[in-house]
């Protein structure tokens, strides 16, 4: 999936238009949240940058990528460095899980994990987060 997404803002878009990569790659799932998130199924995102609209988005080419606007919500989120392999991340989503039914917190999405540097980082240096959706308040 990220090569689809990669080739789309390297200019395989109409009218062939190059697009700045921003952070994080998003990684979604529809798997329920005591189960691990794995990179890589369900569907993954870009962030475009700021200074486009939807409007102002070059149309992709490959019918696999679809543009859609994401509008604002509230978010707990839990940062880790290092790997996002499937260990780190189950436990980290773990963690998000806990501390939310800890908190009384009402969870109304489906986990998903957020990468922020290029694979040429070292794994200890990596900056990540598994991210959910919650009730605000």
């Amino acid at each position: 999936m990220f090569m689809v997404l990669f080739r789309y803002i390297s200019g395989d878009n109409h009218p062939r238009t190059k697009i700045a990569m921003t952070a994080p790659v998003i990684s979604g799932t529809t798997i329920p949240m005591t189960a691990p998130v794995i990179s890589g199924a369900g569907t993954m995102s870009f962030v475009m940058p700021e200074e486009h609209t939807r409007s102002t988005l070059p149309e992709p080419l490959d019918t696999a990528v679809t543009i859609r606007e994401v509008p604002a919500r509230t978010l707990a989120v839990i940062r880790f460095s290092g790997s996002a392999d499937e260990q780190n991340v189950r436990k980290m989503t773990a963690l998000l899980d806990f501390t939310l039914k800890k908190e009384g917190m009402t969870v109304i999405g489906t986990p998903f994990l957020m990468r922020y540097n290029s694979p040429w980082i070292p794994g200890f240096l990596r900056r990540n987060e598994v991210g959910i959706e919650i009730l605000p308040g």
